[in-house]
């Protein structure tokens, strides 16, 4: 099966009223391209990070009222689970596709990632492209770019990471959902393995 990126209407499903009709467009029509991403991207993953890359693909299992506003597939160093652990994802809101590096709340490598952070501001600055956003919380499909992030709002993000036990921080790509790269599987594929490479140095960072 070759992969042939993502449509219109794969956006279009987040508008689908209640969670069963929802999950139903999710499960048949998005998730077998997170699941297809997954395998191809692993070994590419592994190799750039020393170690073996896991994919794992949303279940939204523990939604019973309210349907998912996002879903993706993350890559992570073990093999059970990803949440854990620095990792990486490509996902989905209704208006956009994600590329990022991810540490979400259950993490204590946030100490760590925080720390690095807060000593290397002006490398991370020259190493990630302005455009990348930053965010503080992964399930808000806004953010901030790089670009307009002041010192002191690095700064603000370190301490948050280390202080605040639901603090998390994901940074990366963001490709709008009438992007026609999106529709372009071949062409998508370059752009996510050029944007984990770019990410490399955040995920070092965080161990």
């Amino acid at each position: 099966m070759t992969f042939t990126g993502f449509t219109k209407d794969d956006f279009e499903l987040f508008h689908i009223p209640g969670l069963e009709p929802r999950m139903d467009a999710l499960i048949s029509r998005v998730r077998p391209k997170l699941t297809e991403l997954g395998s191809e991207l692993a070994p590419m993953l592994s190799a750039i990070c020393g170690e073996e890359m896991f994919p794992h693909v949303a279940k939204h299992a523990r939604r019973t009222v309210h349907p998912p506003n996002d879903t993706w597939v993350a890559w992570g160093p073990n093999k059970r689970g990803y949440k854990a652990l620095p990792h990486f994802q490509v996902g989905m809101f209704h208006s956009h596709l994600f590329i990022v590096f991810a540490i979400i709340y259950e993490s204590a490598n946030k100490v760590v990632f925080a720390e690095a952070l807060s000593g290397h501001i002006p490398d991370i600055r020259k190493q990630l492209p302005g455009s990348f956003f930053w965010s503080t919380d992964h399930l808000d499909p806004r953010g901030i770019q790089q670009a307009d992030i002041t010192d002191g709002q690095f700064a603000e993000l370190s301490r948050k990471l280390k202080e605040v036990k639901k603090a998390e921080v994901t940074c990366g790509l963001r490709i709008d959902k009438d992007d026609p790269l999106l529709q372009n599987g071949e062409a998508l594929l370059n752009v996510i393995q050029e944007t984990f490479e770019t990410l490399l140095p955040l995920y070092r960072m965080s161990f």
